[in-house]
């Protein structure tokens, strides 16, 4: 681990995400904060968010870790099948995650067992 802008230490990690089969979808990409308040934000929420959404029932990987570029950070999720997704995108809109990182830009895209990539919606 090495420190990051904020001072504390937070893990790096590898994709380690598996590969989607079948019906699972998967998302992969970052959020990249544009300042230190917005860093602070995700922060605040991010280990609560990571917790909520591995319980769910449908996600099968979820993962958000700090690059090396401490506004930067890796996104990789996948759930059992667009259900799935779409139950994790209805809770994660009512959420607190939600509401204090809606303002911070995701490039996310959507990749499908078949190895189509879409943007993600």
């Amino acid at each position: 681990m090495s420190a990051c802008a904020c001072g504390h230490h937070h893990a790096h990690h590898d994709c380690g995400r598996p590969d989607p089969v079948g019906a699972q979808v998967a998302l992969s990409g970052e959020i990249t904060c544009a300042d230190m308040g917005q860093l602070m934000a995700l922060l605040t929420h991010v280990e609560a968010h990571v917790a909520a959404s591995r319980a769910e029932p449908g996600c099968l990987f979820f993962e958000i870790a700090q690059t090396d570029d401490p506004l930067v950070w890796r996104v990789e999720e996948l759930f059992r099948d667009a259900a799935a997704l779409e139950a994790h995108r209805a809770r994660t809109k009512a959420s607190s995650w939600a509401a204090a990182t809606s303002g911070i830009p995701r490039q996310i895209r959507e990749i499908m067992a078949e190895n189509d990539v879409v943007p993600a919606g």
